[in-house]
């Protein structure tokens, strides 16, 4: 009779779920903010500011359950390295994570990255290896985790299966039970973008599951393959040009697109998600990145359609992390010019929303 035990490093698996387990029990809920509008137009907007995370951004829940996913397939192990391919996020989160358990990270990121970004992901612990051409952050970090025998994460592949999306706390049952109370707790829409698909995945999934009215709007940046593969049908769209919206966009429909659970796709231009994160940060008061001014107006051209049709009701969308990351990018009007954009437009826009209600972009 033989036997091959593995079950030794079960001791090591059990406390690094243990420890990821105990690292979410200390957290608190992400706050739900009521966006300001006025009381008169018989909607409500509402962010879920995920900046509040202790990564600061969206990304932390994603990296959270890669991280169980992994962990649980018995893919990572005690020494173990990690690589991700990401455009910055992912890589802060997940280096978080990594440094939490102990293992070694390391980040493939575009060399556009922000320097905010980077700093953060070497704050954590994480190194970062940098590839010229955006698309070749998938291959490199695949070479990468077979050189030193480590293991690749892969969040465009895995994000929409890392997450229980019936439940367990995910973003989307998180924003019904804080929706319960308001006046209309059921929202008419809720606006994400995409970058790997694993949040629309979940909020869509979700939606059907618990059978709400709800519609689901995704918002997509220039250059993203996003739009073009849900207006062709095609999950092999590709655009090969890099989103300058760090967080969103992708130069591929990521395999964790599920476009089947999108009711409408909103294509946002570059200039409109600079000039509304802008616009948003003086409202609110603090920064907010880039991803959230695409989120703001894709929901506001929303608002502005409901009031049209006189119906009164709600839309969410989420705050995904916080502007500071950007002070060298989307609030610097020296790197706005460079890029040739010009944000009169989309400002006469938002202008015209915030006076009359009315949408004209």
């Amino acid at each position: 009779m033989k036997y091959c035990d593995r079950s030794t490093s079960r001791d090591w698996v059990d406390d690094a779920v243990r420890l990821i387990e105990a690292d979410a029990q200390r957290s608190a809920d992400t706050h739900l903010l009521r966006y300001p509008l006025p009381v008169e137009w018989g909607v409500q907007l509402y962010l879920k500011d995920e900046s509040t995370h202790i990564t600061g951004s969206l990304k932390h829940r994603l990296a959270r359950s890669l991280f169980l996913y992994a962990i649980c397939n018995g893919w990572v192990g005690a020494d173990t390295t990690v690589v991700e391919a990401s455009s910055g996020s992912t890589a802060i989160s997940e280096a978080y994570f990594a440094a939490l358990l102990g293992l070694d990270f390391v980040a493939v990121v575009p060399a556009k990255t922000s320097p905010e970004k980077i700093a953060l992901i070497e704050a954590q612990g994480g190194r970062c290896h940098f590839v010229d051409r955006a698309p070749d952050i998938y291959t490199e970090a695949a070479r990468l985790a077979a050189e030193c025998g480590g293991h690749y994460m892969d969040q465009f592949t895995h994000a929409e299966r890392a997450t229980d999306w019936r439940g367990n706390n995910n973003i989307a049952e998180s924003i019904y039970q804080q929706m319960a109370l308001e006046t209309h707790p059921v929202p008419d829409w809720v606006v994400v973008g995409a970058g790997t698909g694993g949040t629309s995945a979940t909020i869509g999934r979700y939606i059907r599951y618990r059978r709400h009215a709800t519609r689901l709007a995704v918002v997509d940046p220039e250059n993203s393959a996003f739009f073009g593969g849900y207006e062709t049908a095609d999950a092999g769209y590709q655009t090969g040009m890099p989103s300058r919206i760090e967080g969103i966009g992708r130069p591929r429909v990521e395999p964790s697109f599920v476009g089947q659970v999108v009711d409408r796709m909103i294509e946002v231009p570059d200039a409109a998600s600079i000039a509304t994160c802008r616009h948003a940060s003086t409202v609110l008061g603090r920064r907010v990145g880039g991803s959230t001014g695409t989120n703001l107006w894709g929901a506001f051209a929303l608002v502005a359609e409901l009031r049209a049709v006189g119906r009164r009701g709600s839309v969410v969308t989420l705050l995904c992390d916080g502007g500071d990351r950007y002070a060298g990018t989307y609030f610097d009007d020296d790197w706005v010019a460079e890029q040739g954009m010009d944000l009169s437009g989309p400002q006469a826009v938002l202008d015209e929303f915030v006076a009359t209600g009315n949408w004209t972009g």
